[in-house]
């Protein structure tokens, strides 16, 4: 039996009437569609990555009961989801009391808002919806053709390695295959004998500069470094060297799609959620204020969507406390190099031109910015202050997290640090041909924190795999540069 997932005619005309409001206010959207669906259906789609079909594979089974017991046990619960794409797609829970709804709408438009206008967004894909039932596709075919263990075991392989890609890719610009080949020729001109224009042909004849050219290509390509630059975006040197039949690169091209998709999602989780967070918040309370009867409701909603332990990051609470904070500033006019050089902190906090800015900003702010910018330009040390942040470490003894520092600076790194990358260690390809023996050498940029070694370990296996041949990888343990192999049957760690 089907049941229709379409909203009903309240809420339908409750969305449209928030849209209406919302793009009043200020944001900019596509194309809003919503679909009721119950807790069952969310907790698959929520599996899937937020989309209703994907490629079949275990892992989205795994995610599905993690979901579904973590809703049963009263652990954690999903209001809602929504899709970045044009039109955007979202979900809504059928068990959600109208005031729910209301706010989950709200908070909708502001994620719709963010992924039309943030420029981290605007290289995706607006019709993935459609990629992924068509990777769905080739999967179950390949699937039949192949059969089911050896594709599975394949994608289990690529899977490890969904995070070697280079999320600044999208936005660099590449240079021009003409350009690259002019490049290459001037590098392989051959010197030739001064002489006069009528004597040229005789003093440097073809056939000579000819020969010198071949000599000298076969010496550049024994000593070029292949590849010639560090590679960051591993899956894509794997696609175009790796030796794969046409079903195993077929299977990395979607796996490194999907992973290109997701890749600004993971680079704006906090200012994304602020910026929902903050219209919903301002769109229930100023812009299409809730009845008096659904204020508590509301409110304590709003308490558990913002709430913080200790040791841990709620991105919802620290991204719209961060916006708020930027309006704060910009409509008191509390920036330029006379607030920063002022070191009174009581001229300080009574700062006040009252300049207006702060919503102009904001759409400045969420325009341009991503998670790492957004901490690195606005988060300061009245912010810190005035929001209590600290830095935690787990005691042992007492069983229980302790605050270890309060300095700002500190703070900061450590958060930057987590958000480099979106958390996960930098690896670049470095030599396809290393030791002139065809195996691969990867480096791992440190920075600060050790790579896990079972994860590494299992990392280079999967690698191997996928390249045939050994791989190696260079990193730093305890400070001492040490080389990580893994030959097809053995690990070996070496110090350097």
């Amino acid at each position: 039996m089907l049941v229709d997932t379409r909203l009903s005619p309240e809420l339908q005309e409750l969305a449209d009437s928030l849209a209406e409001k919302a793009r009043e206010a200020g944001l900019d959207f596509f194309e809003t569609i919503f679909e009721m669906i119950d807790y069952n259906q969310l907790a698959e789609i929520a599996a899937y990555g937020g989309f209703p079909t994907r490629y079949p594979h275990w892992r989205f089974g795994m995610e599905y009961e993690r979901i579904a017991k973590s809703y049963t046990y009263g652990l954690s619960i999903i209001y809602e989801m929504v899709i970045n794409t044009d039109p955007c797609y979202a979900y809504l829970l059928r068990a959600n009391s109208m005031v729910f709804q209301k706010t989950v709408i709200a908070h909708v438009y502001g994620h719709c808002d963010f992924f039309k206008n943030n420029y981290w967004f605007s290289k995706t894909n607006r019709k993935m919806l459609d990629q992924m039932a068509n990777h769905a596709s080739i999967v179950k075919r390949l699937i039949e053709d192949i059969g089911h263990d050896e594709v599975e075991d394949f994608i289990d392989s690529v899977l490890s390695l969904e995070n070697l890609i280079d999320i600044n890719a999208p936005f660099e610009q590449k240079i021009p295959q003409e350009a690259g080949d002019e490049i290459a020729k001037r590098r392989l001109q051959v010197p030739k004998m001064e002489a006069k224009k009528y004597m040229d042909s005789y003093v440097n004849p073809k056939d000579f500069l000819e020969d010198q050219r071949k000599i000298q290509q076969d010496k550049y390509n024994q000593f070029e470094k292949f590849p010639a630059e560090p590679a960051r975006d591993v899956l894509s040197f794997l696609l175009e060297f790796g030796p794969l039949e046409q079903w195993q690169r077929e299977i990395v091209r979607i796996i490194r799609n999907e992973a290109y998709y997701f890749a600004p999602q993971g680079q704006t989780k906090i200012i994304n959620e602020g910026w929902a967070t903050y219209w919903h918040s301002n769109m229930m309370t100023k812009i299409a204020p809730l009845n008096d009867s659904e204020i508590i409701d509301y409110c304590d909603h709003y308490a558990g969507v913002v709430a913080t332990s200790p040791g841990q990051l709620n991105p919802y609470k620290l991204g719209v406390e961060l916006l708020k904070h930027v309006k704060h500033r910009w409509d008191r006019g509390q920036f330029g190099l006379d607030y920063i050089h002022c070191d009174d902190p009581k001229e300080r906090a009574s700062w006040d031109k009252q300049l207006g800015l702060g919503d102009e900003k904001l759409m400045e702010v969420r325009k341009f910015h991503n998670d790492i910018t957004f901490i690195d330009e606005f988060l300061d040390e009245d912010f810190c202050h005035n929001t209590k942040m600290f830095l935690y470490d787990y005691d042992p003894r007492t069983n229980r997290y302790i605050i270890s520092s309060r300095d700002f600076n500190a703070i900061k790194q450590s958060l930057l640090r987590q958000l480099t990358n979106f958390g996960q260690p930098i690896i670049s390809v470095v030599d396809g041909n290393y030791k002139n023996r065809g195996e691969l050498l990867l480096h791992h940029q440190h920075d600060g924190m050790d790579l896990k070694h079972e994860f590494t370990l299992e990392v280079l296996r999967n690698l191997y795999k996928v390249w045939g041949r050994p791989v190696h990888i260079e990193t730093l343990v305890e400070d001492v540069k040490r080389k990580v192999s893994f030959d097809g049957s053995n690990h070996q760690v070496e110090k350097i």
